[in-house]
Order: structure tokens, then C-alpha cells, then sequence
């Protein structure tokens, strides 16, 4: 056996020897080189703003029993449409959350933030070009330099699991949730995305909105000890008005709209599967350049997992996998105008934000997320498998793949689209 070989062979027994201690100790992978989470510097709009706060050139405004959560939200351009109620106890300040006070969620595709009745934070995550999700706390304390609190590994308690694709990153789940807030855990609990079936759906949430025939978990509380065969899911569907069920006035909005908590569904899934393909191609160069120093090299087993984590990225933002609509779905908010008319539009006006809601989410599915920064800062050998695989679908001549829920139409309006708004993507095609 030569003894580059040798080297190779015992670079990998001591990668894994690491990688089993690394799992012992319950250490996240991220948290060591080359992720090193906790150690790198942030770039993201919550750190862009920390800085503009202590130059002077931006001041946070203390407004009443809100404290800095209107301010935080016109700096961050984040729509007050895209209000979430949640009443489950199942965050940071869960002593503070109830049925009648539940904690609401803003957002816009790259920050989200949480705000409870009393609370002592606002509650952040932003999306973060170098490591994916950062978790971020505000004191709501009148100050002339208010500043954001970083988390040191609390928050990934709950948001670094399988339930996050093992990668720091924010979550929606869906809890059984009794009268007090508690979650029923004894009942189940589910990760909603666009892949999950209504029924599952918005467990400890508030929702408005009509959907016809479809049963959703939302607007409802439970006896965790009835069956979950036995509960009646119907006096919480199709609400438009939430006065019957809890006080609105505090908040921004009467509303926690139903496509709002839709699209929040998709972009944070979306969102984990962007960091697990940027940090899978960062990990396989630093394992590379242990085994060899060539510049360049790249070993199979690398090859393998950025075609992996590419591949499960692909066939997310192509809505694979897709819960279809039985019926027609209607917000009460404003929000599905105001998303829908988002840009960049083709030359024809067509657009990745345009909403179908009548048998799917989006009139042409492929997810928006492609023009976020963290999708624009994914390393090149990702992107290249992207680019290819995606052209690859999208001129296929038969449906005939995991992509036949993608009609020859459907495919070739997506091409155009994609050529015309994300040169990232089409640039070689």
C-alpha cells in the first residue's frame, strides 16, 4: 500500500473517529470546522442593521406596549400581512403565551420575528448568507443603542434537529395544544411544509381564512386524553373572524391569515434545505483538502453528498411531493394580493411569487427562494448541480420522472421564467 493511500485511509478513520465523539457529546457538526458556527462572523440583515444602529445612521423607535417590534418591522420591510397567532406554548417565552395571548410572527423571506404580550424579546431569525440561520434576541428596554443579542446555542434546542435537516434553521410544527397552551405531545406532533396534508396542519395556531372541504388542526383546543379520532375539526375551519375565539386588538392585525401561514410553511423548509446544501459542499472541501493537497481535488464521497443535498434542494423548490388542494383557498388579510404582485416578471408578466390556490400554492411552481441572497451565496459546485439538473427537467421532452406533477407547459413557462429573472441559474443553459 503506498503511502499517499495510507495517509488517505487514516484521514478518514480519524474524520469519523470525530465525527462518532462529536455525536456522543451531543455537539452539533456545525459548531467545529469548518462550519464553525458559533465563531463566525454573521452577514445577515439583522447584523447589517446592529450596525447601522451604532453608527447613528438608523434608530430603533420604543413605541408603547409593542416596544421595538413596529420600528424592527419597517426596517426589515417585513409586511404586517404576514401575521401568525400562535397560542401553543412552544417557544422562547412560552410562560407568556396562552390561548387568549398568543405570540405573533412576522416575516419576510430573509428575517423573522416573534413578539409576545409582555414579553421581555422580540424573538429574531435571520437568514444568514455565511451560516444559514441566525437566532437573535432584542431586549425590549428603552435605549438609545438597542442592540441584538446572538444566540450561544439555546434556540438550537429546537432548531437543529432532524426536524431542520440537522442544520440551525426555523421551524413550523403543528401541536395537539390544550386549553392552557400546553402542548399535547402524548398526541403527536408534525412538521408542516407544502408536503403535508391539510389535516396536519396549524396545531396551536390561529387561522383565517376559507378552504372549502378541507380540515386543518388550527383555531382549535384539545383533551389530550380524547383519541385524536374522536376530535371535531370542523369549528375551526373557514374562519374569517378570529373576535369569537381571542382578543385582536393588541396586535397589528385581526388577522393570522391562512396563505400567509402557508408560504411561511414552504420558505422555512426551503430555507434548512439551502443550508444543508451549502454546508454539505463546505464540508466536503475541508475533508477533501485533508486527504489531498492537490488544488482542485474532489473525491467521490464529496462528489456524492453535493449531489445528495442538491438533488433534495431540487425537487423541494419544484414542489415534489406537493399536498394538492381539494378545494380553493382564500386569506382575509390582503397578504396573497400583496405577495402575488412581487417581482422580478418575465417579459409576458409572469412571476414565482403569482399564487394559484386553487389546486396548488403557486400558479408556477418553483420557489421564489431562488432569488434570496442565501440562495445567491450557495459555493459554485452546488449551483452548477442545480443549474444543470433544473435545465435537465425543465426541457425534458416527457414527464416521465420525479418531476411528473410538472406538465410540458408548465415546465416550459418555468424555463422562460428562470432564463429571463435568475441569471444565477441560467447563465450556461
Amino acid at each position: 500500500m503506498n503511502s499517499r493511500l495510507l495517509y488517505r485511509l487514516l484521514v478518514l478513520t480519524l474524520l469519523g473517529t470525530w465525527q462518532s465523539a462529536v455525536e456522543a457529546q451531543g455537539i452539533f457538526n456545525f459548531e467545529r470546522k469548518p462550519i464553525d458556527y458559533h465563531n463566525q462572523v454573521a452577514r445577515n440583515p439583522v447584523s447589517r442593521l446592529q450596525e447601522k444602529i451604532l453608527s447613528g445612521e438608523v434608530q430603533l423607535e420604543y413605541q408603547g406596549p409593542r416596544g421595538y417590534l413596529d420600528s424592527f418591522l419597517k426596517q426589515m420591510n417585513v409586511s404586517r400581512t404576514t401575521q401568525a397567532l400562535v397560542f401553543s406554548k412552544s417557544s422562547l417565552q412560552l410562560h407568556r403565551i396562552s390561548p387568549p395571548r398568543p405570540r405573533a410572527i412576522y416575516f419576510s423571506e430573509n428575517v423573522y420575528v416573534g413578539w409576545v404580550q409582555g414579553g421581555d424579546v422580540l424573538e429574531i431569525i435571520a437568514s444568514d448568507t455565511s451560516l444559514g440561520t441566525v437566532f437573535y434576541t432584542l431586549k425590549q428596554q428603552d435605549v438609545p443603542f438597542p442592540r441584538f443579542t446572538r444566540d450561544r446555542g439555546q434556540c438550537l434546542q429546537c432548531h437543529a434537529n432532524r426536524r431542520t435537516k440537522q442544520v440551525p434553521g426555523p421551524v413550523v410544527r403543528s401541536l395537539f395544544t390544550e386549553p392552557n397552551g400546553q402542548p399535547a405531545f402524548n398526541l403527536g406532533t408534525f412538521v408542516s411544509d407544502h408536503s403535508s396534508p391539510f389535516s396536519k396542519r396549524w396545531g396551536g395556531y390561529y387561522v383565517t381564512g376559507t378552504h372549502g372541504t378541507m380540515l386543518h388542526m388550527g383555531n382549535m383546543v384539545v383533551d389530550r386524553n380524547t383519541p385524536p379520532g374522536e376530535f371535531d375539526y370542523q369549528p375551526g375551519a373557514n374562519v374569517t373572524n378570529l373576535s369569537s375565539l381571542v382578543n385582536t386588538r393588541p396586535y397589528l392585525t385581526r388577522h393570522s391569515d391562512i396563505v400567509a401561514l402557508m408560504i411561511l410553511e414552504h420558505q422555512s423548509q426551503m430555507q434548512n434545505l439551502i443550508t444543508q446544501a451549502h454546508f454539505e459542499e463546505i464540508r466536503g472541501k475541508y475533508y477533501d483538502a485533508a486527504l489531498n493537497h492537490d488544488e482542485g481535488f474532489q473525491s467521490d464521497f464529496t462528489r456524492r453528498r453535493i449531489s445528495r443535498a442538491s438533488e433534495e434542494l431540487l425537487k423541494y423548490m419544484l414542489f415534489v411531493d406537493e399536498h394538492p388542494l381539494s378545494s380553493p383557498v382564500k386569506g382575509t388579510s390582503g397578504f396573497s394580493e400583496e405577495f402575488s404582485a412581487r417581482g422580478p416578471h418575465d417579459q409576458l408578466g409572469r412571476g414565482l411569487y403569482q399564487l394559484d390556490l386553487q389546486t396548488r400554492l403557486f400558479k408556477y411552481p418553483m420557489s421564489y427562494m431562488i432569488y434570496t441572497d442565501v440562495f445567491k451565496h450557495l459555493p459554485p459546485l452546488t449551483i452548477a448541480h442545480l443549474s444543470r439538473r433544473l435545465k435537465e427537467v425543465l426541457t425534458a421532452d416527457s414527464t416521465d420522472d420525479d418531476f411528473s406533477h410538472l406538465d410540458l407547459e408548465t415546465r416550459k413557462a418555468l424555463l422562460e421564467i428562470v432564463k429571463e429573472t435568475c441569471p444565477l441559474l441560467s447563465t450556461n443553459w
